[in-house]
């Protein structure tokens, strides 16, 4: 019951914040107030297609060790303003995920999807879901178990950069993968 009330709750959040155009996304205004509670959520939605690279997606970023909150071999996977689509970085990326998921099976993953500070938090929260499900859905396309992995949205709450500027936002768009026993 609970997971269809956060798919309704998400459902809502995209309706209301529609489609958003670069030239529609507003900046955040500061607050010291807590980070909102993680919607998790094991849905997949087919929707997402796979494109071309993005121009700004930083390939120095993927693999282990990337930040402060990395557990394991697995990389994370980067997108582009405003989008959940699956650059040809983001897909190789997950190729050696799904690889080394293949290789170590008792082992599961969750996966994280975050977003820049544009944006509202409400939209940053569908955003990072729908960032989340498509590279679980690759994943599982690749071949690997659905129940062994699961997804959360942090939306704009957990920036690896708290910089401001293309750079630094291009490194909070990201899928982050958390190793699960």
């Amino acid at each position: 019951m609970k997971r269809k009330i956060n798919g309704i709750v998400i459902l809502a959040l995209m309706v209301t914040a529609g489609c958003s155009s670069r030239s529609a996304v507003t900046a955040p205004e500061a607050s010291g107030t807590q980070a909102p509670s993680p919607k998790i959520s094991s849905s997949v939605t087919p929707s997402e297609t796979v494109a071309l690279p993005p121009a700004s997606a930083p390939a120095s970023l993927s693999g282990y060790g990337f930040d402060q909150w990395q557990n394991g071999p697995l990389g994370d996977v980067f997108y582009d303003f405003d989008s959940a689509v699956l650059s040809t970085d983001a897909q190789n990326q997950l190729k050696q995920n799904a690889a080394w998921l293949e290789n170590n099976s008792a082992n599961k993953a969750l996966i994280e999807g975050h977003c820049d500070s544009r944006g509202t938090s409400e939209y940053n929260m569908a955003l990072g879901e729908r960032r989340a499900s498509t590279a679980k859905e690759y994943l599982v396309r690749l071949g690997i178990a659905s129940p062994r992995l699961e997804t959360v949205s942090f939306g704009e709450e957990r920036p690896f950069d708290t910089g401001k500027g293309e750079n630094a936002w291009a490194k909070n768009r990201r899928a982050h993968f958390v190793m699960k026993k």
